[in-house]
């Protein structure tokens, strides 16, 4: 792994010049940004039940379905549609070290995207001069969710860059996987099938695995580790089957 932070820092700089790198973040700053506004409008309207900070954070589903595919489409598909994966692999570096590099340059970036929201809330605090708006549990909560489950996100990401060289399949592909992971299980569990005495072993796993629960466990401060079991697991297959992927495509190519 001695060339992994050589390929990140490359993988980074090659993110900063790409245009959907900057499509991302402009359309990821700008939801959030609206939705903000439309939080504070309401709280000016009546008291509220829950904290900015808790609202802020049910709707993450939404950017992340655009910002992730965009974010990782171009990674692994880019390279194998012009060829230069195999010429990149010809040097001293490992598939490993190549997938682990474009992951985490992903990673970085959604994270400061991420992280750049709290200017959401440093202006709120800053002009309203009420703390009351300002809940750290829920925020802190809502960060460390976005985080923690981020890993998973960005890595099925470019897994679905992995195993197309179409980025625009690879878009839709990623699209496809985060909506059943995170919409998904949500409608199965409304299911009358699931609830049959013989789909008990299955129901639990689905609903092991629904990420609006982990969410709202967060938020309230509660964090599970099995929910963290769950994102490690989840981002470390995910990655290996990246690697796996790059690795059938390269013997029959």
């Amino acid at each position: 792994m001695k060339h992994f932070l050589t390929l990140l820092s490359h993988e980074i700089r090659m993110l900063l010049v790409s245009p959907s790198t900057y499509i991302a973040a402009t359309a990821f700053l700008g939801f959030m940004g609206f939705m903000f506004s439309g939080i504070l409008e309401t709280y000016s309207k009546a008291p509220q039940e829950i904290s900015p900070a808790h609202q802020f954070f049910q709707f993450f589903w939404l950017p992340v379905f655009f910002m992730v595919p965009l974010l990782t489409m171009k990674c692994l598909a880019e390279e194998r549609r012009l060829g230069t994966i195999e010429t990149l692999l010809t040097t001293p570096v490992t598939t490993t070290e190549v997938v682990l590099g474009k992951y985490g340059a992903a990673y970085l970036l959604y994270i400061t995207l991420w992280a750049s929201t709290g200017g959401f809330f440093y202006i709120l605090k800053r002009f309203s001069g009420d703390a009351r708006f300002i809940d750290l549990g829920p925020l802190v909560g809502g960060y460390a969710f976005i985080a923690v489950s981020g890993l998973l996100f960005v890595g099925i990401g470019v897994f679905a860059s992995s195993i197309s060289r179409n980025q625009a399949v690879a878009g839709i592909l990623s699209f496809s996987m985060l909506f059943a992971l995170i919409v998904g299980g949500g409608f199965i569990t409304q299911t009358d099938w699931i609830k049959r005495d013989t789909m008990a072993v299955f129901k639990a796993a689905v609903d092991y695995a629904q990420i609006f629960v982990h969410r709202d466990d967060f938020t309230r401060g509660v964090i599970d580790t099995r929910q963290l079991l769950f994102y490690l697991s989840g981002t470390t297959l995910a990655l290996i089957f990246s690697i796996l992927g790059v690795e059938a495509k390269l013997l029959h190519s």
